[in-house]
């Protein structure tokens, strides 16, 4: 494995790559539509901020969080503070669980994570739905909250590789 020194301008980017991948990915906003598959779709946000909060990794700063919500409202045409709102909620549990948490246990965290983000969901549809009126498909809720129910543990295998690779 390539060895990072810590006073280098490598190292430096490298420890900022969390927030670097959470403003790539609410500027992306992607989909996979492309691919021809009607009903897949994760919340990537969720997933960076819930276990980089777990983890409290000090480069996460929840400042940094609020203003990616505020471009991804921006970048996807909800009313502004809707996503903000749903980050600094995974921010603020995630930091519950890693206070209350003494033995950190993977498929509790993993539960936890799915409470969050039905939790998340439920109120960012209720918004949506009874205050702006917008038209929701409650399916898409459903597929995003499962497939990023799923992905939790690949993606955890790899940020746990990153943060590896910091540390030593």
């Amino acid at each position: 494995m390539i060895s990072l020194k810590k006073n280098n301008w490598f190292y430096k980017l490298y420890t900022w790559l969390p927030i670097l991948f959470l403003y790539i990915s609410v500027l992306n906003e992607f989909d996979l539509n492309y691919i021809n598959i009607e009903y897949f779709s994760f919340n990537f946000p969720f997933l960076l901020i819930f276990y980089f909060a777990v983890k409290e990794y000090s480069r996460f700063d929840f400042l940094l969080v609020f203003i990616a919500g505020l471009i991804n409202d921006t970048v996807v045409g909800l009313p502004l503070g809707i996503s903000s709102l749903s980050y600094i909620l995974v921010c603020i549990f995630a930091s519950y669980l890693r206070n209350i948490t003494i033995r950190p246990n993977l498929i509790k965290d993993w539960f936890y994570f799915l409470f969050i983000i039905s939790l998340i969901n439920s109120i960012n549809y209720s918004v949506l739905f009874f205050f702006f009126s917008f038209e929701l498909d409650i399916m898409f809720y459903a597929v995003n909250n499962f497939f990023t129910f799923l992905l939790y543990m690949p993606i955890t295998y790899l940020f746990d590789k990153y943060l590896q690779a910091i540390n030593d």
